[in-house]
């Protein structure tokens, strides 16, 4: 009996799995963050780009085979 209330104590002192728990949380927040920006900076790509095609075809009197 003594032996299951000192594995007891020990189990509920134990930090470890409380770290995890936060590291785990800390490693979720930095990857949506970094998928936010990745998105975001893709469509900001998108955008650019199709503006530069809009321009090139109203300025320009070939076919732009790019766009």
């Amino acid at each position: 009996m003594k032996k299951l209330t000192t594995m007891t104590r020990q189990f509920r002192d134990d930090e470890n799995g409380a770290a995890m728990v936060e590291y785990s949380i800390l490693i979720g927040i930095i990857a949506v963050a970094a998928i936010t920006a990745i998105v975001g900076i893709g469509a900001y790509v998108t955008h650019q780009f199709a503006t530069l095609c809009t321009t090139l075809k109203a300025n320009s009197g070939t076919v732009i085979s790019a766009c």
